[in-house]
């Protein structure tokens, strides 16, 4: 468990090594997140096809510490250089971190909730997924009506709260990210949940279908819950809140729950939500008021230089917002709810592929859509290129989807980044190779977030602070 904290708390500082032009080390292959040994029942056969969930060992050591060597002397510059810039930020603004802030983001009247509202109307479509497939379990619906049922439902997971949060002025900007969150999250999960359940009927029936010989010879039952017993509300709910998008009958289970490490996880993410504030409010905030000028006055230079300058505390936000997910938040839920699979994340970090990055760096995103879209696509005839694509243009629309309609205006800047990753990831796999592979992946993390957080600040200052100037 150690082990696994220095090398998420490492990555964090690896990204300076490479900022200061140097080839980045390897920290070997081995599995890093904090799994607990979980039973036999991990593994779920579903319509003839065996999906694992369990994460995979905790894994070797590779080079770790040999490349912690030569990482301090570097990491040590870099560490002072920006103590100057923060030191400079507070001699130049002052102190501007303010928590009572932060709560107009989600509030804008304190007697209205428009977004908790929201998160819970949506039990209304997980309901409505249930009593469809309860009634498909017992023959009251065909195939045909069932799927058009769960059509109907799952656009109106999507087009629902984007109306309300399109229409709905009392909604913010962030309260509408966090409930088209939720919803999108609702989405894939109630995907998965039709999917596994059709391909238990069809399994069932495959079963009636068998000569009788065959049905003594399937064997004993492995996992205590077997379709249609599935079919509770217990089990909807503990799917719905459980770390996975991935629903299976029986999901791999810890034996108890484990104070210190949930008080430890909580403790995080209580620190990390504080720090992430505070460096938002202290460094990012000003420095994307600063770039407003030189986009006004398309000051090419400056805005380079305002480019360069918001990198450093974008890529070293997202890098704590990375481990405040999807190690301390993730596993808070799992330990709290005792979830067996802790694989939330690989080895992302020692990417020398974007493709490799996309595969490891979000792994229940990533298993659902290798199992529910990119292996279908498969099936059904389509070659590995039009899967991948298509993989990347749902990814694509969904990052648009939680950008452009909490900010009203479509720019579709989220959705082209995302695209370009199927070029980029063709460009680096075929002139990049090892190390520069690696520089190369990084180099475009820490360089194209702030150029889509850039563009669209810039677009909604545009929007709704010069055109209402312009027009009074």
């Amino acid at each position: 468990m150690r082990a696994a904290r220095q090398r998420v708390i490492l990555c964090c500082c690896r990204h300076w090594y490479l900022v200061l032009g140097s080839i980045p080390c390897h920290w070997g292959d081995g599995g890093i997140a904090e799994g607990l040994p979980v039973p036999a029942l991990a593994w779920g056969e579903v319509g003839g096809k065996s999906w694992s969930l369990v994460c995979g060992g905790a894994g070797g050591q590779g080079t770790l510490w040999p490349g912690l060597m030569g990482l301090c002397p570097s990491s040590l510059l870099q560490i002072l250089s920006n103590a100057r810039l923060f030191l400079e930020n507070l001699i130049k603004y002052g102190i501007l971190v303010d928590p009572i802030q932060v709560v107009s983001l989600f509030l804008k009247d304190p007697y209205s909730w428009p977004a908790l509202c929201l998160v819970i109307v949506a039990n209304v479509f997980a309901v409505a997924a249930f009593q469809v497939e309860k009634r498909l379990a017992v023959g009251a619906l065909t195939e045909q009506a069932g799927l058009l049922l769960h059509v109907v439902n799952l656009a109106t997971i999507l087009c629902f709260p984007a109306a309300v949060a399109l229409l709905l002025e009392s909604i913010t900007p962030v309260g509408s990210v966090l409930a088209l969150m939720v919803y999108t999250i609702l989405f894939l999960k109630l995907f998965s949940y039709r999917d596994v359940n059709l391909w238990c009927r069809e399994r069932r029936a495959k079963a009636k279908a068998a000569p009788a010989g065959k049905k003594a010879n399937g064997g004993a039952a492995q996992h205590p819950v077997s379709y249609p017993d599935n079919l509770t509300y217990r089990d909807l709910y503990y799917f719905l809140f459980a770390p996975t998008l991935c629903y299976e009958l029986n999901f791999p289970r810890s034996p108890r729950i484990r104070k210190r490490f949930l008080l430890r996880r909580l403790l995080e993410m209580l620190f990390l939500t504080q720090l992430q504030v505070g460096l938002i409010q202290q460094w990012m905030v000003p420095t994307i008021q600063n770039s407003m000028k030189p986009f006004k006055d398309m000051d090419y230079s400056r805005i380079i230089e305002r480019l360069l300058k918001l990198a450093v505390p974008n890529h070293l936000i997202w890098l704590i917002f990375f481990y405040w997910f999807f190690h301390s938040c993730m596993n808070a839920v799992a330990e709290l709810m005792q979830f067996g699979d802790r694989e939330f994340y690989r080895d992302w970090w020692n990417s020398e592929s974007v493709t490799y990055f996309w595969q490891n760096w979000n792994i229940p995103v990533h298993k659902w859509c290798l199992r529910h879209f990119y292996k279908p696509m498969l099936r059904r005839g389509s070659s590995k290129w039009v899967a991948r694509t298509g993989v990347f243009f749902a990814s694509a629309f969904f990052h648009e989807y939680l950008v452009s309609v909490p900010l009203h205006m479509f720019r579709l800047w989220a959705f082209t980044g995302m695209m370009a990753q199927i070029p980029l990831a063709w460009i680096v796999s075929r002139f990049f190779q090892g190390n520069y592979g690696n520089a190369a992946v990084w180099l475009t993390l820490i360089i194209g977030q702030p150029v889509a957080v850039l563009m669209y600040v810039h677009d909604y200052y545009v929007l709704n602070y010069e055109a209402p100037v312009a027009g009074a």
